[in-house]
Parts: structure tokens; C-alpha cells; sequence
């Protein structure tokens, strides 16, 4: 029995997960079952690593996704559009899908697996998160008798490469950006890593799965690391942390019922915790769970080989139903996914945190008198404060705090912003 295979892009992903596909020697012998069928690509010209046969090779990607003897779709071409589109179209046509967009299915997650189901097809999405880290299946296998209480990690590699390279070197944001994207460890336009908007995408997509319902994307609070500078990395590791972009979804109990929280921070990592580190391009996803306690994923979080080899591993999991006689009015429930809620998000001022602030004041007698009174009328409680660097006329205090509702914390905030010895409000950062 032999499985026809329709790729859509053959970028870095779609270029190694066609290498593994023309190449299934040493591999699970079902890859000798999988026929790279056809490929669609933007340019037939263009020079590529991996021999397509040309008869292979198409720009007519609506004809993949409607061919009839295709039964595996995998989408590879990144974006919203046309994946989305192509994706929905191939469910209407009886297709599988196997896809490492995770933009596409943060957002439109709940319409595609809707679909999938109403057709009696599988969407997986195992390369959407961490690439080659296995921790989609897990979290829909191996872990679901357990009830999740929280996930946090590290998924997006250019910021944990900038961050690293700002803790080794003390240097500044600006110019080890420039470096990574010269590199090629950051894009050209490196927004969405940066900006954490990536980040949110995978714990949008790791909440739904591990919580059992929607998470909506667009309610997820989301920080990302232009902000951090050489003084803050510094400070940090002063006080025994490193600064990692942390992505978290935590479940909120409130007697009978439940709600969760989720995020993208910077934020301040003991340097005893697992996570910190996990440093470079690596990714790192810490699952908690009752009762299995804590288990961490780590390893390449993005590149041609480990992003395929997710992607690949999906291809065979459909592959396998199939051979097996897999019946389309009954898809395997920890194979498939489905949203059966929308799962309620706490807003950002009731979450708890503990916080690093780094504050420019004035340098005179009884400055932190003033600062800690001011926290102590909020009620929050102080585990630290430190006046660090004098320069001139001012000084900077570094504040660590116990845990408190962010609300409380952004009033503190604003009463020290009116007080006439504080000059700036340097920076606030989560600590974990």
C-alpha cells in the first residue's frame, strides 16, 4: 500500500522533509510506504538541494489540495494566507493534513479542526511548536491522563540566541540583533520573534491542547525583549538570575471552577531553575501535571532537520492509521484535535507575579525610604531593594518584590512616577 504525498512548499522545511521522504533507508520501514507525489513551489527554476523530480513540481497549488490521489497535505508554506485557505479546502476534499504553521492554527485552530472532524480527517501539528521537539503528541498522548496544571517555556530561539549573546558579552539589545540577522538566527524583519508574538502563537497553541479548549490568541498579554539592555542583564545575574523570554499558560483555580493565565514575559529565571540553562537557539517546554509532577522537553527548536523530522513523524502517525483501516467516522481521540470550549483568561492585572523594577531617582538621603513606603501602603511586600550605579546627581534602585497582583503593582508604578525624586521608571520585568 502505497500513500501519495502533496507538499506545499519547499523552503528550508519543505526541502528537509522532502529529504527524508526521497530517503527512507535506516528510517521506520512505513516511510518506504510514502510517494512524494507532488510539490508545490513558487518558481519551477529555481536552483534546490533535493532532487523533485520535475514531473513532480507545480505553482498550481489549489490542484494539490484537490487532487484525488492525494491523500496527505502537508502545508509548509508559512503565513496566514493562502495556507489557511488551501488547508480548509484539502479537509473539504477528503484530505489529511499535516502542518508546522503555527500562526494559522493560534488563530483559526478551532475552524480547521471543526472541519477535520466534520470530514473525518486528522490535522496534526507536531513541527507548530518547538520544532523538533516532541511535545504536541505527548501533550495528547502520553500526559492526558493527567490534569494539566501549567506549562512554561522557552519556544522561541532568536530571542533566547539574543538574550544569550547579551548575558555572555554585555552587550546591548540593537547590535546583537543586527549580528543574529546577519547570522541568519534573526529575519530580516525580526518582529514577530522580538515582539513575542511567535512565542504567544505556540503557548496559545500548547493551552489548547493541554487545557481542552480554545484559548483565544488575541487575549494573550504579550511582552517581548527590545527593552531588556546590558544594565538589566547585569543586575540580573547580580542578583542570581538570567533574563529568558518565558511563555506561560497556568491554570487559576478558584474554588470549583478554573481559570488560566497566559502570557509572554521576559523575564527573571533562578539560575538554580531547569530553564535557565537552556541557552542559544535551544527551546525548552516545562509541563506540570496531576500526577505526574513536573517533565521537561528540550532540545532544537527550529532548523530544516529537527522542524522535519516533527513534521515527517506526523506524516507516519496518518500513514499508520491508514494502513490499519482507519474509519473517517471515528478518528482516534488522542490523534485528533478539537476545541469543545473556550477556555477563560484571566485578565492581566489579577494574575500574580513577583517583579524586578529598575528605577532612575534622585541621589539624596532617604530615597528608598520613600520608594519603600509607597510599596508598603499598596501592601506589597519587598524581598529586596538595592541602590546600584550612582552617576552624577542619580542613582538607580533595583527593586525585587514578592508575589502581587500586576493591578496593584501598576498603581505602585504610578504613584512612584509622580514623585519628584524618581526620574524614569527604567524597566519592570517579570521574575519567576
Amino acid at each position: 500500500m502505497t500513500f501519495k504525498v502533496g507538499l506545499l512548499g519547499l523552503g528550508t522545511v519543505g526541502t528537509g522533509t522532502a529529504q527524508i521522504l526521497l530517503d527512507p533507508t535506516d528510517r521506520q520501514p512505513l516511510l518506504q510506504e510514502l510517494e512524494l507525489y507532488r510539490v508545490g513551489v513558487r518558481n519551477l527554476e529555481k536552483a534546490r538541494s533535493v532532487e523533485v523530480p520535475r514531473a513532480c513540481l507545480t505553482t498550481d497549488l489549489e490542484s494539490i489540495v484537490r487532487d484525488p490521489a492525494v491523500e496527505i497535505v502537508v502545508e509548509l508554506l508559512g503565513g496566514l494566507e493562502p495556507a489557511r485557505s488551501l488547508i480548509l479546502t484539502a479537509i473539504a476534499h477528503g484530505k489529511h493534513v499535516v502542518t508546522a504553521n503555527k500562526a494559522v492554527i493560534a488563530r483559526y485552530g478551532e475552524e480547521i479542526f471543526a472541519a477535520a472532524a466534520d470530514a473525518g480527517v486528522y490535522v496534526l501539528l507536531e513541527a507548530a511548536v518547538g520544532g523538533g521537539i516532541p511535545v504536541i503528541e505527548p501533550l495528547k498522548q502520553s500526559l492526558c491522563a493527567n490534569r494539566i496544571q501549567g506549562i512554561l517555556g522557552i519556544v522561541n530561539g532568536t530571542t533566547n540566541y539574543i538574550l544569550t549573546r547579551m548575558q555572555r558579552e554585555g552587550g546591548d539589545f540593537g547590535p546583537i540583533l543586527e549580528d543574529a540577522q546577519r547570522l541568519g538566527y534573526a529575519e530580516a524583519d525580526p518582529t514577530a520573534d522580538v515582539d513575542g508574538w511567535d512565542a504567544a502563537d505556540k503557548i496559545a497553541i500548547l493551552a489548547s491542547l493541554a487545557f481542552g479548549g480554545r484559548v483565544e490568541r488575541s487575549q494573550i498579554t504579550c511582552e517581548g525583549i527590545r527593552a531588556i539592555t546590558a544594565s538589566d542583564i547585569a543586575y540580573a545575574e547580580r542578583l542570581g538570575f538570567t533574563i529568558k523570554l518565558l511563555a506561560k499558560a497556568k491554570r487559576q483555580n478558584q474554588g470549583d471552577t478554573w481559570r488560566l493565565e497566559a502570557s509572554v514575559y521576559p523575564t527573571l529565571v533562578p539560575l538554580s531553575h531547569p530553564l535557565a540553562s537552556v541557552n542559544d537557539v535551544y527551546n525548552a517546554i516545562l509541563v506540570e501535571g496531576e500526577p505526574v509532577g513536573q517533565v521537561m522537553f528540550f532540545g532544537p527548536g527550529a532548523g530544516a532537520g529537527p522542524t522535519a523530522s516533527a513534521v515527517v513523524a506526523d506524516i507516519l502517525n496518518i500513514a499508520a492509521v491508514l494502513s490499519a483501516g482507519g474509519d473517517r467516522d471515528h478518528l482516534d481521540p488522542l490523534l485528533a484535535c478539537r476545541y469543545l470550549q473556550t477556555v477563560e483568561l484571566a485578565p492581566p492585572a489579577e494574575t500574580a507575579a513577583r517583579f524586578y523594577l529598575r528605577i532612575v531617582v534622585q541621589d539624596s538621603p532617604g530615597v528608598i525610604g520613600k520608594v519603600g513606603t509607597i510599596f508598603g501602603e499598596q501592601g506589597i511586600s519587598l524581598e529586596s531593594i538595592v541602590q546600584t550605579d550612582v552617576s552624577g546627581e542619580t542613582a538607580e534602585l533595583v527593586v525585587i518584590t514578592h508575589e502581587v497582583q500586576e493591578g496593584i503593582m501598576r498603581r505602585a508604578i504610578a504613584e512612584l512616577e509622580a514623585l519628584p525624586l524618581v526620574q524614569a521608571i527604567a524597566n519592570l520585568l517579570h521574575v519567576l
